[in-house]
This record gives C-alpha cells, sequence and structure tokens, in this order.
C-alpha cells in the first residue's frame, strides 16, 4: 500500500472531508416533491461520488481504465435519527466523511500506483484510525490552536490590551492560514489534479442537475463551481468563529485560551454545517446570493479546469451510482476494472 507524504495528505484528507461532509445535503432523503441531490469529492486521480444507498470511487489507472469500487452507505447513519438532529447530524457527518474519505483517497492512490490487488479499502485497526485522528488533529492545531496562540503573543508584545482586537486578530490569521494553505497545496502537480478531479466532480454534478447528456463534449460545458460546494463550510467556519469568539470571553492564560477554542470548535462546526444547509436551500434568494458570493470565490482555489480523462472519470463515477441506486437498497462492496477509454463501450 502506498504510504503517501502524511502532512500534506493528511491535510487534503481532512480539506476534502469537510466539503464532503457538507455535499451530505446532497445525499439526505428528499421529500418527494423534491429531485435527489447526488454529490461527491476528489480523489487521487479520481472521483468519488455519493447517492441515497451507495458511494462509488472511480480512479483512472496507468494502464488508461477506470477502476471503479462500489460502497454501500451506512443506513443508519444518512438516514436515520442521528441524521436529522441539527447541529449534531454536522459533527456525525463530518467525522463519517473524513473516515470514508480517507478511506477512499489511500485507495484511490495504491490503484494509481497499480497496487489495486493489495488494497483493502476499509481502514484497519489503530494504524488505519490513527491516521483519521492524526488529520483532525493537525487541522486543529494549525487553524484554531496556532491561531489563538499567535493572537495571544500579539497582545502581549503590542501591549493593546483590548480582546475584540485581539480577536479580530486571530480571525485574521485563520482566514490568512486558510487562504494560505490551500493557495500553496494547489501549486503541488499531485494536489493540482486532485482539483482537477474536484472540478470534474462540480461539471459532472452541474450536468447531471441541468438535464444534460452525461458525456465529455456535454459535461465540459457546464461551470467548474457548484453552489453546494463543501468548501464554503471552511470559510463559513472562520468566520462564525470570529464571531462567536468575540461573546465567549478570552483567558490571559494562553493554555486556557487555546484549550477553550478547541473546545468550541465542535459547536461551532456544527452551526457552520446548519448555516450551509440554509443557504443551500435559499440560494436563489438575492441576500443569500451575497452572503456566499466569498464562498464561490474560494472555490477558484480548490479547482482546476479539468481535461477530458478526468471529466470522463467523474461521468463513470456518477453513472456507477445511478446505476446502483436504482436497486433501492446498498449494495455489496465491488471493484470492477473498466478497459482503456479508448476500448470501452457504454
Amino acid at each position: 500500500m502506498r504510504k503517501f507524504s502524511g502532512l500534506k495528505w493528511s491535510a487534503v484528507a481532512l480539506l476534502r472531508a469537510a466539503q464532503d461532509a457538507l455535499e451530505q445535503d446532497k445525499t439526505e432523503q428528499p421529500p418527494s416533491s423534491r429531485p435527489f441531490f447526488y454529490g461527491g469529492q476528489a480523489v487521487i486521480e479520481g472521483v468519488m461520488m455519493r447517492g441515497q444507498y451507495n458511494a462509488a470511487i472511480a480512479v483512472r489507472h496507468p494502464s488508461g481504465a477506470i477502476v471503479t469500487k462500489e460502497v454501500p452507505l451506512n443506513a443508519a447513519l444518512y438516514r436515520g435519527r442521528m441524521a436529522k438532529l441539527p447541529f449534531v447530524r454536522g459533527l456525525v457527518m463530518l467525522w463519517d466523511s473524513l473516515v470514508l474519505g480517507t478511506s477512499a483517497l489511500m485507495w484511490s492512490a495504491d490503484v494509481a500506483l497499480e497496487e489495486e490487488e493489495e488494497v483493502e479499502f476499509s481502514l484497519q485497526g489503530v494504524a488505519g484510525y490513527g491516521l483519521v485522528i492524526f488529520s483532525l488533529a493537525m487541522g486543529i492545531g494549525l487553524f484554531v490552536a496556532i491561531p489563538a496562540a499567535a493572537s495571544a503573543a500579539f497582545r502581549e508584545v503590542s501591549g493593546v490590551d483590548n480582546r475584540f482586537v485581539a480577536d479580530a486578530v486571530e480571525g485574521a490569521i485563520k482566514l490568512g492560514m486558510l487562504i494560505g494553505y490551500i493557495w500553496l497545496i494547489g501549486h503541488m502537480n499531485d494536489v493540482k489534479r486532485l482539483f482537477g478531479y474536484h472540478g470534474a466532480e462540480h461539471k459532472t454534478i452541474n450536468a447531471y442537475e441541468g438535464g444534460a447528456e452525461l458525456t465529455p463534449e456535454a459535461v465540459k460545458e457546464f461551470p467548474i463551481e457548484h453552489p453546494r460546494c463543501g468548501t464554503a463550510f471552511l470559510l463559513t467556519l472562520v468566520v462564525l468563529s470570529v464571531v462567536i469568539h468575540m461573546f465567549t470571553g478570552r483567558p490571559d492564560n494562553v493554555i486556557l485560551l487555546v484549550l477553550m477554542r478547541v473546545g468550541l470548535i465542535f459547536p461551532i462546526a456544527g452551526l457552520a454545517y446548519e448555516t450551509i444547509r440554509f443557504t443551500a436551500k435559499h440560494q436563489d434568494n438575492p441576500i443569500i446570493k451575497v452572503i456566499v458570493k466569498p464562498n464561490l470565490m474560494l472555490q477558484h482555489l480548490t479547482t482546476r479546469e479539468p481535461d477530458q480523462k478526468m471529466i470522463e472519470v467523474g461521468i463513470q463515477s456518477l453513472k456507477r451510482v445511478l446505476a446502483a441506486e436504482q436497486a433501492g437498497v446498498a449494495l455489496k462492496e465491488a471493484v470492477v476494472t473498466g478497459a482503456p477509454v479508448s476500448q470501452a463501450t457504454d
């Protein structure tokens, strides 16, 4: 199994999981009067799409073939009571997406390196879940603990004894680190390709929801942005944390400050999830359009214009989900290796 770079790919796993958790709103059971919304995320050389009962991961093998894995979703989690509890559901979905997303990244990385036969999709034992916990801890450390400690140092050095100023500085550092981190990793060649597959996922979903035929020629004409993209979660989380921190007090002791910030990240994450759900359901409102504009702008950092082969993978992933969903139940895990696209028939 591929041992991919810990810091980079653990952080990418957290970023993709945060996005996928928000796109769970596409996969919850809607009322019969509303169309079903599919969603997904990019993986290494591929795309994972999610439906009501199943997820499908399609990955481009070095041979040119598209290898597809179908995975049943947790019915109790996605359609049970937990999926209906405000605030709590966001945290549950985020954790599940982190586990599933990390598994998909690991599996796709091995397929891309021609090691498919050695891959076990699910995370196993201490090592597997250790990677998930490490990803979460690193994200909290980078975007919660460091900004809090830095703002405390600023307050001490500058002599500005105003907690609202310190909170504003903390928020600015957090936002700067988030945008800077995404911009920085976006210049790495393999992450550029990951973001290209993110663009392919968006275009494929946009084409499907627009009623277009799922062909590369048709899909490539659709926008690279998507109003329900989970990237919005990250920016919303930062903005909400700045506002809420202004009303929760600020201990002078830096250790207590960091512990308070870490403790608040989970309820704030739940609130951010509900905020995105609300804006996604009211995206035609003129005021909501103005509010979500920064979220759409941030997508330009997390997407790249996909090439035709990337779009083919996105289409294959969605088609697999659509075919599996016709059964109306969760299927067993299955791996399908297709012929190279130049030889394949639909």
